[in-house]
């Protein structure tokens, strides 16, 4: 077994080769020590190297509509106002107010770190 951090495009390459190879392991063998350090590696470097920006607040609002069936008049009902539910479909607002996150959070379950961002 010869491990080594993963610190370039051609070690993940390399790793996910290995992986790859040990993949068919039975359990209980060095070879899946392996596997499993190898992939703590790769998750790490992946996580690294390939950063996901987390969803702003409109993209949070609008998968969860897209999720559960919601319409701009669900939106409206829970903030209590239909310009406001119309400024945020249609990306018009940069924030949202207080309450605002608190009844999204509370009516729809959004994480209300995802509704503190940025709308747009």
């Amino acid at each position: 077994m010869d491990i080594r951090p993963i610190k370039t495009p051609e070690d993940h390459k390399a790793a996910l080769a290995r992986i790859d190879d040990l993949m068919d392991a039975a359990e209980g063998t060095p070879e899946v020590a392996e596997l499993e350090v190898l992939s703590i590696l790769v998750e790490r470097y992946e996580r690294d190297a390939f950063p996901i920006d987390p969803p702003s607040a409109l993209d949070a609002i609008q998968f969860r509509m897209e999720q559960a069936g919601y319409e701009q008049r669900d939106l409206a009902k829970v903030l209590g106002s239909r310009s406001r539910a119309s400024e945020i479909v249609h990306g018009s607002i940069q924030r949202l107010s207080l309450t605002q996150i608190r009844r999204l959070h509370q009516a729809w379950k959004i994480p209300a770190d995802a509704l503190i961002r940025d709308v747009v």
